[in-house]
């Protein structure tokens, strides 16, 4: 979700910076602008010295100001943060026995399931992500299965198979595991 939201705000503020910029520039090269347009000629400012000053000295207006940058900046911070934070678990706290640990590499444990859910009869394509913390991940994991495979069974092949091995393998007492499925669409097939 949070990729989508980050795409739409970048192209809105994108085309809303191509639109004001593009249309300063070609008022700027003599182009006529619209009556009702904020700038009018080349030699017109953008922000008149009255339009500038027009409510300051009235008692709400700094107040409003303030506020509308204070949560612009918030906004900024916060878009900031989800985009710079890590989305995938970047090492697995293994168990060895001894009182010590082993780290394991997540995409190392992601290629693993990847590769043997895609063994798994009916299964065109998986990605799997490890989210969470180390010491305990989450499995987010996504099968494109075949028109002709029961959900339920390419499910619990996997959950049995790829997670349970997965699971096993680093030493982990339990592997949540978020599944998601999808069809994968194929060509009409040729009739003689």
């Amino acid at each position: 979700m949070l990729r989508g939201v980050n795409r739409v705000f970048l192209g809105l503020v994108g085309l809303v910076l191509l639109v004001l910029g593009g249309s300063v520039l070609a008022v700027g090269l003599g182009v006529s602008a619209p009556s009702w347009w904020i700038h009018d000629s080349r030699h017109d400012v953008l922000l008149s010295e009255a339009e500038r000053t027009r409510w300051r000295d009235s008692g709400w207006w700094w107040p409003v100001v303030i506020a509308a940058l204070a949560v612009l900046l918030l906004l900024a911070l916060w878009w900031l943060v989800a985009v710079l934070r890590r989305h995938r678990l970047a090492e697995v706290l293994v168990d060895t026995g001894d009182g010590e640990g082993a780290l394991l590499r997540g995409r190392a444990l992601e290629h693993v399931l990847t590769q043997e859910a895609e063994r798994i009869d009916g299964v065109d394509r998986s990605r799997a992500h490890l989210k969470g913390r180390r010491t305990a991940p989450e499995a987010h994991v996504r099968l494109a299965l075949e028109s002709h495979v029961d959900p339920g069974t390419a499910l619990t092949d996997f959950t049995t198979g790829a997670l349970q091995h997965a699971r096993t393998s680093a030493g982990l007492a339990s592997l949540p595991a978020e599944v998601r499925l999808r069809s994968v669409k194929h060509g009409a097939e040729r009739v003689s």
